[in-house]
């Protein structure tokens, strides 16, 4: 049996992974921890961790109305740089990211159901990739994928941490069209949210599958093509049974 679209872009977070407590400051603490380690002065911890979300968190909330990703190196960058933190030998910046996303890293599981499924739709003949809004450096993000085992999966992976815009601006589903070499009608979009993925899938002509894990209400204004409740339900919309 071959599936009906010829590719099929997927989020990340939410729709394969389940992230788990997103939480700021264990990470923070084990940054803290192997800057201490260095015998590197630092400021009192939690003058750290604030000062950390009152850099970040205004660049997140700015993220959402520009569509320009807000990068987490770029406010950890300006944490160092605040405190005069002074980084030597082995203690790089892309050492502290790496000590950082570890930490992020383990709360993360992909659920249940996704191996199976992107089995079956690799051996049904359809090309996947991920497009995934993301403030975390594209050489981490690396890494994860690597670390779930879903590499093997997918011919591409486009991050909003290296791109001009996020989703869902167009130019972003745009590069999926790009790697793919295909019109947007052959390409279904799968992910949780329904104005980042539905929404701007839908904007450049592709088909969207909105996965509603928790039964949500759909809000007016965005109708997705299809509406799934497990990644299961991707093996099935062939037979209009969704």
């Amino acid at each position: 049996m071959n599936f009906p679209f010829k590719a099929i872009g997927f989020d990340w977070a939410y729709t394969l992974v389940d992230l788990g407590e997103e939480d700021d400051r264990k990470p923070l603490q084990k940054v803290f921890s192997f800057l201490d380690d260095n015998n590197i002065s630092l400021p009192d911890f939690e003058v750290l961790l604030d000062k950390l979300r009152k850099i970040f968190r205004p660049m997140i909330e700015n993220s959402r109305t520009t569509n320009q990703e807000a990068r987490f190196e770029v406010a950890l960058g300006k944490l160092i740089d605040h405190f005069e933190i002074s980084l030597n030998g082995g203690v790089t910046l892309n050492k502290l990211l790496e000590v950082y996303y570890q930490e992020v890293y383990s709360e993360r599981k992909v659920y249940p159901e996704v191996v199976s499924v992107l089995s079956s739709i690799k051996d049904m003949g359809a090309r996947m990739g991920i497009v995934s809004n993301t403030t975390n450096p594209v050489f981490m993000k690396e890494k994860e994928m690597q670390a779930t085992g879903l590499k093997p999966f997918f011919e591409f992976a486009i991050y909003s941490s290296e791109t001009p815009y996020r989703k869902p601006h167009h130019s972003i589903f745009e590069l999926a069209m790009t790697h793919l070499n295909m019109n947007p009608s052959e390409i279904l979009f799968v992910g949780d949210d329904i104005s980042m993925d539905v929404a701007g899938a839908q904007g450049v002509g592709m088909k969207s599958a909105w996965l509603n894990r928790g039964g949500k209400n759909l809000p007016a204004g965005i109708n997705p093509d299809y509406e799934l409740h497990s990644l299961e339900d991707l093996l099935r919309i062939d037979l209009a049974i969704l």
